[in-house]
């Protein structure tokens, strides 16, 4: 067998890669992962790795996706436009595939299917978990919280992330008035519905406020990795984060709805 190779830039699970295929520690929800790769392979979708089953460390055996996964500080690259319109245009595919992947099986996902289960969302298509080429994104990595929920639910949270909806304080690369232009990009590029971008900042608050829960269950539970994320005062900054989106939310509903959107000062 080829040499492990550990993967940077994961902040729960220890990823190595052995040639062309990583692995990772398998969970509970692994099955309901390695039957939707499967689903988005058998739809053509060619933006994820496919699942080759669990080796013999019992880690789950996935390929590896040559390209660059932008973790933070972000460089600069993935911040234009054209990368922000891409990842808009990458989820719209992912998913219109999963929009027929079976929601009713007895399926067991690491993070609890929403109402309404209109796709599989991906749970964290954020920059980390998104591979580029040329400074374009070609596919997401890591679905170990994917679950069946709206699409909104999982828009608002890759939004909060590429365009991004942070405090300042936290990510500081563009204006509030760049923000909103950035987000309305994202949207179009998405195509996303006039009812959904009526609702996507405060759903946004509320997938922060998931996140802080869970982050706070599993430390609890003993999970060191999220013991050690609220220790670093993660979810001090989610919750600052929310209340940045509660400051701004008419600024940015109103770019998302709007028909002619101002133009960026």
């Amino acid at each position: 067998m080829s040499e492990e190779v550990p993967l940077t830039g994961g902040g729960v699970n220890h990823v190595v890669r052995i040639g062309e295929t990583v692995r990772r520690p398998a969970g509970p929800w692994t099955p309901a992962v390695h039957a939707l790769l499967g689903h988005l392979a058998a739809r053509g979708f060619a933006g994820a790795p496919r699942g080759h089953g669990i080796d013999g460390d019992g880690r789950e055996v996935l390929d590896f996706v040559p390209g660059d996964v932008p973790h933070y500080p972000v460089p600069e690259w993935a911040w234009t436009d054209e990368a922000l319109a891409g990842v808009g245009a990458l989820l719209r595919e992912y998913h219109d595939a999963t929009a027929d992947f079976p929601k009713n099986r007895d399926y067991e996902w690491q993070f609890p299917p929403r109402t309404p289960a209109e796709v599989i969302c991906h749970g964290d298509a954020a920059t980390y978990n998104c591979v580029f080429r040329d400074g374009r994104p070609v596919a997401l990595i890591d679905f170990d919280t994917a679950h069946p929920g709206p699409r909104v639910w999982d828009l608002s949270y890759t939004a909060y992330r590429f365009v991004p909806l942070t405090d300042p304080r936290h990510v500081n690369v563009f204006p509030i008035e760049e923000r909103a232009r950035r987000l309305r990009v994202f949207a179009d590029a998405y195509g996303l519905t006039a009812p959904d971008r009526s609702i996507l900042v405060e759903t946004a608050r509320a997938r922060l406020e998931h996140l802080v829960r869970y982050m706070h269950e599993q430390a609890a539970a003993g999970n060191a990795a999220f013991a050690a994320h609220v220790a670093d005062g993660h979810d001090r900054l989610y919750r600052t984060d929310m209340e940045y989106l509660a400051r701004h939310q008419a600024a940015f509903s109103e770019a998302l709805t709007c028909r002619s959107p101002r133009s960026a000062r």
